[in-house]
């Protein structure tokens, strides 16, 4: 729950799109009720829409699967 609450608070900095996507599922990742609807055992993929790479990778280095 506070794993879900600090990525959640990461994705809320951004003026940009941030979603998240399980499958044929895309959620806004700004929304933890979206979060949560999800099955948070898959993997999941972050959608950012930024230019700046690095940046993102850094932010999110905590949740990122290699």
């Amino acid at each position: 729950m506070k794993e879900v609450e600090k990525f959640n608070h990461i994705c809320s900095k951004y003026s940009c799109d941030v979603d998240l996507q399980t499958g044929k599922y895309y959620v806004d990742a700004k929304s933890i009720m979206g979060i949560f609807s999800l099955d948070l055992e898959q993997p999941l993929t972050l959608l950012v829409d930024s230019d700046d790479d690095i940046e993102v990778t850094e932010k999110f280095k905590d949740f990122l699967v290699k």
